[in-house]
């Protein structure tokens, strides 16, 4: 556990040690307040909540959250560094873990900084902050799912660009599975599909919790969700160790 935390340390320092940190956090809060206050029509809904806020929340980290973990195991692959790394005394595990705890603090870091956003709502109205809390506890669980399915793809490659690609994809079918596009298709062609691709909806889930519906089946998703794809990460990291 210790040296799970060494590399969280020696990773987040890595973000802020660069450019990367800044630029990410900059697009983050931009996009987040021009779809908030423009695309969601803030001021003329005529209600102080952060509904347009969490509506695109999910969508922003499915476009900047794989840009975060494309570069977690890829460029270790191609600059070589990943050997070093895994000659250290250091289980795979404890690497894997770490990196992502690493990314996951960074995405928690941007999403505290919008907090002028639950300012404004209070000061413009009542909002109910308890559902606010929610909604932001379900940024940081999708923030999670999204970073280890990266994290997992990333360490599939040596190219940042194929592993931020590969990124978005898988993201993007867990966001959208639990749509009626998506859930009608499979109602028409493999209804046995149907209810498991709506039951791993990352963004459906989301949208429960953000409207202040906290349920431990949610938590427990998104906690095994996460879990797995750690495995799998380390299975991936493993083989290229053996190989």
């Amino acid at each position: 556990m210790r040296n799970t935390f060494v590399v969280a340390r020696r990773e987040l320092a890595g973000y802020f040690a660069t450019p990367v940190a800044a630029v990410f956090i900059v697009i983050f809060l931009v996009l987040q307040g021009m779809l908030t206050f423009n695309a969601g029509a803030f001021f003329s809904r005529g209600q102080a909540d952060l509904v347009p806020f969490f509506d695109f929340l999910p969508w922003v980290f499915l476009l900047l959250v794989p840009a975060i973990t494309m570069r977690l195991w890829a460029e270790e692959r191609r600059l070589g560094t990943i050997e070093v790394l895994l000659t250290l005394p250091l289980a795979e595990t404890e690497a894997v873990i770490g990196k992502f705890l690493a990314a996951w603090a960074f995405c928690i870091i941007a999403l505290a900084l919008t907090f002028p956003f639950v300012i404004t709502v209070n000061i413009l109205g009542s909002p109910d902050n308890g559902v606010i809390a929610a909604g932001y506890l379900g940024g940081v669980l999708v923030s999670g799912a999204f970073l280890a399915v990266g994290s997992a793809t990333s360490a599939m490659t040596k190219s940042q660009v194929i592993a931020f690609v590969l990124g978005v994809a898988m993201c993007f079918i867990f966001a959208v599975s639990g749509y009626p596009v998506v859930t009608d298709f499979l109602n028409r062609n493999l209804p046995v599909l149907s209810s498991i691709a709506r039951g791993f909806s990352v963004i459906e889930r989301f949208r429960a919790i953000s409207q202040g519906f906290l349920s431990l089946s949610d938590i427990v998703f998104f906690a095994s969700f996460i879990g797995f794809w750690l495995f799998l990460n380390v299975v991936v990291v493993d083989h290229r160790k053996a190989s």
